[in-house]
């Protein structure tokens, strides 16, 4: 069980699931009134991580600057979107409630302090349809790299504060919400090599050479004299002469011609994201 001293440890960590599957960097811790342990961690979340999730901390582990909930990434992905009434950033027990069933964890036990048992949440005036005990109404929140403890406020005090402003300043503040734009790197596919065979024809022109029959004819001299006057004078003969010819010849053989190999660039483009923020107004309204 997480304890208190080791929110500012746990402030500073990253949430993963049992699976090692990174969840967000945690923002808040939110105290259980009844033990004042770690109950529930808003952890960063979404697309830039713009997306604020409650997460439990029933059964996490704290293992240097990872901390190791309980509950899966998708669970945390689908968790109810929930926006603390409390100035101070403090749960109902309806929205305690709407977290454990959610995530499917056990009621907390009963015979502690601070026990909502009614069916009607009268703070509220609204129905609550379910009894449930404990109340998270003290959290601590990461500013500028420091931890910083938020009490509770009841609702009569901000009523007050809000309608009246402080007691030492005829000032209000005017807040609003901005978007903090930012990048995360995710895998968005992947690439292989894949080498196979494929057939195609060739055409190549190589010279060829063959011999043919050309007669000659030469006159009887000195020198030939001899050889042709060696036979009968008259007679029948015939004389053979064998004739060569190219013939185009094919073969194969495999050699190496490239080598290839996968590498990455990094190429920059430009997107445009919204979303949508709050803004207060201040108008004087004269009596």
């Amino acid at each position: 069980m997480l304890t208190q001293e080791q929110i500012p440890s746990l402030i500073q960590a990253t949430a993963y699931d049992p699976s090692g599957d990174k969840i967000g960097s945690v923002k808040q811790v939110y105290l259980d009134d009844r033990t004042d342990s770690p109950q529930f961690a808003t952890v960063h979340t979404g697309l830039f991580g713009l997306k604020e999730s409650f997460v439990p901390l029933e059964g996490a582990e704290l293992r240097g600057d990872r901390v190791v909930v309980g509950v899966d990434k998708a669970q945390v992905k689908d968790a109810p979107s929930i926006d603390p009434d409390g100035s101070d950033g403090s749960l109902t027990p309806t929205q305690v409630a709407e977290l454990y069933r959610h995530y499917q964890l056990p009621n907390q036990a009963s015979g502690t302090r601070d026990t909502y048992a009614a069916d009607v949440d009268r703070d509220r005036g609204t129905a609550v349809g379910e009894t449930y005990e404990g109340r998270s109404g003290q959290h601590y929140e990461s500013d500028g790299g420091n931890v910083r403890h938020t009490g509770r406020e009841t609702r009569e005090t901000r009523e007050t504060r809000d309608s009246r402003g402080s007691r030492d300043d005829n000032a209000m503040t005017r807040s609003e919400e901005r978007l903090n734009v930012g990048t995360s790197t995710e895998e968005a596919g992947r690439a292989r090599l894949r080498k196979y065979v494929v057939t195609e024809n060739e055409k190549h022109t190589v010279p060829v050479s063959h011999e043919r029959v050309r007669v000659e004819r030469e006159p009887i001299t000195d020198a030939n004299r001899g050889e042709a006057f060696s036979g009968p004078a008259i007679s029948e003969a015939e004389h053979e002469v064998t004739l060569h010819a190219e013939k185009p010849v094919v073969e194969k053989e495999a050699v190496p011609v490239e080598r290839v190999r996968l590498g990455t660039e990094t190429v920059t483009e430009e997107k445009t994201v919204g979303g949508q923020v709050r803004k207060e107004r201040i108008e004087t309204d004269e009596r």
